[in-house]
């Protein structure tokens, strides 16, 4: 029984520039947009006030507990002053009853000096050790009082102290990440800047293509319509602001025969040849001058200035050349030019009329012949 050999297809390795692009494609993908950046920043703004926030109220407390230490060290200086006062009493002979009658009444006032220190500290809403029971009599040793009443001292002095080290390295803390949010924000307003004026430039250079496209023909990227008449209304404007006269004219330029092409070589082939009509026009006249497609296979140049219409025949005869020559390059030899000339102010006298003139003139040519020139009449 034969058996058929199965062939294992190995896979293509990817080409090295696919990857590369892939690859590029994945980096601008995971690269963080304005939105993920403006989002970021704001979190962690908001989190960093809300540090801050915490902090400051660690630091009431803080303050809080500094001024409440301070409360019991004046109640515990004056129950030490008390304590001091009755052991000068004890010392003294207590035969004379006035000294055993003062050395009773600095035992109570002791005593009342330790009870007042007891409940200050029992009314700490911060947690502290209670005073000894055995030291709030007025019979309580004063030896042990004494003792009791310093170490009172030396707790509550190390926790005012510990509390307001506390307050001190918050304070920092707090300087320290306002500084952090001052240096967010302005890194976060330089990047809302940035992104602006990178949007502008975008949206600018958008703006400039769409002008250019509004006035501009795709093909071939002569000036329309539109820009030729912007530019002979522009030249109107200069020739009535300079002191010398100047005239302007118009030669309206249309393609004798082109349809053929297009009709038996197709729209591709005519194409080409439009474009390269095109350039061969832009070559043939002054810099100054404006070369306009008008739509199909129809032309216009603007000359801004010419002195005599010599000129102005010696133009048309280099578009009609341009047209022989670009016809011969590409073997057609059938496509020929019919241009006609109007000229302001000798010949048209409103320059709005120009363009209508020239279309005039060339089609006087048309009906005479076709291939050639002709300027336009007075009475046009």
């Amino acid at each position: 029984m034969a058996t058929k050999a199965s062939k294992i297809s190995t896979p293509t390795p990817e080409p090295r520039a696919a990857r590369a692009v892939r690859a590029r494609h994945l980096a601008t993908r995971l690269r963080p947009g304005p939105t993920a950046l403006a989002g970021a920043s704001l979190l962690c703004l908001v989190i960093g006030l809300l540090y801050v926030a915490l902090q400051i109220r660690t630091i009431f407390s803080d303050q809080i507990k500094q001024e409440y230490a301070g409360l019991v060290l004046e109640a515990a200086d004056r129950a030490q002053s008390a304590h001091e006062l009755a052991g000068i009493w004890q010392r003294l002979p207590h035969e004379n009853a006035a000294i055993a009658d003062g050395y009773r009444q600095s035992r109570v006032e002791l005593a009342n000096r330790i009870k007042s220190l007891a409940a200050i500290i029992g009314a700490s809403p911060f947690g502290a050790p209670p005073v000894a029971p055995r030291v709030l009599g007025a019979e309580a040793d004063l030896t042990e009082t004494g003792a009791a009443l310093g170490a009172i001292t030396a707790y509550w002095r190390a926790r005012r102290d510990a509390d307001n080290a506390d307050a001190r390295q918050r304070i920092a803390h707090v300087a320290d990440t306002l500084i952090a949010l001052a240096a967010l924000v302005f890194c976060t307003l330089f990047m809302a800047l940035a992104m602006y004026a990178r949007r502008t430039r975008l949206l600018k250079g958008q703006s400039s293509e769409f002008e250019y496209a509004s006035l501009h023909d795709p093909m071939t990227g002569l000036p329309n319509r539109r820009m030729l008449l912007a530019a002979l209304e522009e030249a109107a404007l200069r020739r009535s602001a300079s002191a010398t006269i100047r005239k302007i004219a118009v030669l309206y330029i249309d393609l004798d025969g082109f349809k053929q092409v297009n009709d038996t070589l197709g729209h591709r082939f005519g194409d080409e040849f439009l474009i390269g009509v095109s350039r061969c026009f832009r070559e043939s006249v002054r810099k100054s001058d404006v070369v306009a497609r008008i739509g199909g296979d129809e032309f216009a140049v603007l000359v801004r200035e010419f002195s005599t219409q010599e000129e102005l025949a010696e133009i048309a005869q280099r578009l009609i050349e341009c047209v022989v020559r670009t016809d011969e390059q590409m073997q057609i030899q059938t496509v020929r030019a019919s241009v006609g000339i109007a000229s302001f102010p000798d010949l048209v006298e409103d320059y709005q009329r120009l363009v209508a003139a020239a279309d005039d003139a060339m089609y006087h040519v048309k009906r005479n012949g076709k291939n050639g020139y002709a300027f336009v009449t007075r009475a046009q």
